[in-house]
């Protein structure tokens, strides 16, 4: 499923692909929004301009043993970011932890 959100003039589209998960769908996309423009928009805003275009893109599992497998992928203004985990718990410290690692990465630029 892929939905767009504008932060000032940049436009960043996010797509989410669930395995095992679509009943989980709406707590997933909030959760996903909320760290966008909870952890992110600090960041964001750096790199916001009128032609500036971004893509995160979200695979997250339940895997065979009722854990949560997750990959994202995400393209900003040329940069690429790149996170795999598996084995997580509970889903919202899954997503929590994605976002915690590109905060780190999106302070380095």
């Amino acid at each position: 499923m892929k939905y767009l959100l504008t932060l000032s003039l940049m436009k960043l589209e996010k797509k989410l692909q669930l395995k095992n998960l679509e009943h989980d769908r709406v707590v997933i996309e909030r959760l996903v929004d909320e760290n966008i423009s909870g952890k992110l928009d600090k960041y964001l805003k750096k790199l916001d301009g009128e032609d500036v275009e971004g893509e995160i893109s979200f695979v997250i599992e339940e895997n065979k043993i009722g854990r949560f497998n997750g990959t994202l992928n995400v393209f900003i203004d040329g940069k690429t970011f790149h996170y795999e985990r598996e084995d997580f718990k509970k889903l919202d410290d899954l997503i929590n932890h994605f976002f915690d690692h590109l905060k780190e990465d999106l302070g380095k630029i």
